[in-house]
């Protein structure tokens, strides 16, 4: 974060994702491959098609691991960038009251107003 700007704006976080080293999206390829894999094997082998099945479920259940933990991530990220924001708000606001500015809290109502907003946008999102 930029700590000589006082003014809001979009801030800046390098490391988005910084507790993630699995790649979600290659997961969820390699994930893709293996029950094709075991859909070929269940057909080459019909006797053992109990043991694919319970293979193609375990597979199914990573799928939706993946999924879940990309939508947790970007949850997190929304998080973040909420939380750098009210920071940045709080700091300007107590800048503009050493400045001596007429209406200091301004940074914080707008802040206030802008994540709240986000919110709403958020939660509509989520609903299709």
């Amino acid at each position: 974060m930029n700590s000589s700007s006082s003014e809001r704006g979009g801030v800046q976080m390098p490391n988005a994702h910084p507790y993630s080293s699995i790649d979600i999206p290659e997961v969820i390829n390699r994930n893709s491959a293996a029950r094709d894999i075991v859909a070929g094997f269940a057909t080459a082998t019909p006797t053992l098609s109990p043991a694919w099945q319970t293979v193609a479920a375990a597979l199914a259940d990573v799928r939706d691991l993946a999924a879940e933990v990309a939508q947790l991530s970007a949850e997190l990220a929304a998080a973040r960038l909420d939380l750098a924001n009210a920071l940045a708000a709080m700091r300007a606001t107590l800048d503009a009251e050493s400045d001596g500015e007429t209406d200091p809290l301004y940074y914080l109502r707008d802040e206030l107003q802008t994540a709240h907003n986000a919110s709403q946008t958020r939660g509509r999102g989520n609903r299709g």
